[in-house]
């Protein structure tokens, strides 16, 4: 268990964010499956909570407006140095802005975007939260993986927005790419191609780390939620990909180093 770095290079995932229909009950589902406190957080979409373990941050979830029918995922945030300068480099490399950006009170300033394939994903200008504070424990979000049809266009436009270095699989084997900052992997692009599931399209996963993958599972079906992929062993660890009740689908992994 360590305390996240005070400042996330821009690029780097640094928050992971929830809206959702009941607020009440999907503050009760994750606070029994990894043991989340919450606390109020800026209001300006909303109704909003952080999750807190021990005391810190680690991931957020607000309330939809009654007659929003949005999809109900989870949503990455990648940091920032300049919220405003970094959505126009979105517009401009065929992405969409469409939310922001904003600023969230005195905790920063945000935006929501999608790429040119339709995955949604946030950016964060940090003031005083900083985003992510632990990592490690049970309950903390430990990777980010975005599942789209082909890597080749959409790892261009986020290499174009952050300089990622770009690393492939081996040739001949999945269309697997790893974005790496100062040599560090920091999230992953996964080309699908036919099997990527139409009713939800390219989109971003969050890893959320569990001390035991097929414990967490069994929670997650007690509690409400499904198992869209049962427990298995990946180069990561052990992992399983569930959805809570209103449908927000996740991944949960013991890792591999633990």
């Amino acid at each position: 268990m360590t305390e996240a770095a005070t400042r996330h290079a821009p690029g780097a995932p640094c928050w992971v964010s929830l809206m959702v229909h009941g607020l009440d009950a999907t503050q009760e589902f994750y606070g029994d499956l990894f043991g989340w406190e919450f606390s109020p957080g800026p209001g300006q979409l909303g109704p909003y909570v952080r999750a807190l373990l021990g005391g810190k941050e680690v991931a957020g979830i607000g309330r939809l407006p009654a007659d929003r029918h949005l999809p109900i995922a989870w949503t990455p945030y990648l940091a920032t140095d300049d919220a405003d300068a970094t959505a126009e480099t979105i517009r401009s490399c065929g992405g969409t802005v469409g939310v922001g950006p904003l600023d969230a009170a005195d905790a920063g300033r945000m935006a929501i975007a999608s790429d040119p394939s339709g995955a949604v994903f946030g950016i964060w200008q940090a003031a005083a939260h900083r985003g992510i504070a632990l990592r490690g424990a049970h309950g903390t979000p430990v990777w980010n993986e975005l599942l789209t049809q082909e890597t080749a266009s959409v790892a261009k436009f986020y290499q174009t927005l952050f300089g990622y270095h770009v690393e492939r699989a081996e040739p001949g084997d999945a269309d697997c790419v790893t974005l790496l900052l100062d040599g560090r992997p920091v999230a992953a692009l996964h080309g699908l191609g036919s099997a990527l599931p139409r009713d939800c399209g390219p989109h971003w996963m969050t890893y959320f780390e569990v001390t035991d993958t097929d414990e967490a599972v069994r929670r997650v079906v007690e509690l409400g939620g499904r198992v869209l992929r049962p427990p298995r062993e990946g180069t990561a660890g052990r992992l399983a990909t569930v959805a809570d009740p209103e449908g927000a689908v996740f991944t949960v992994v013991r890792s591999a180093e633990r």
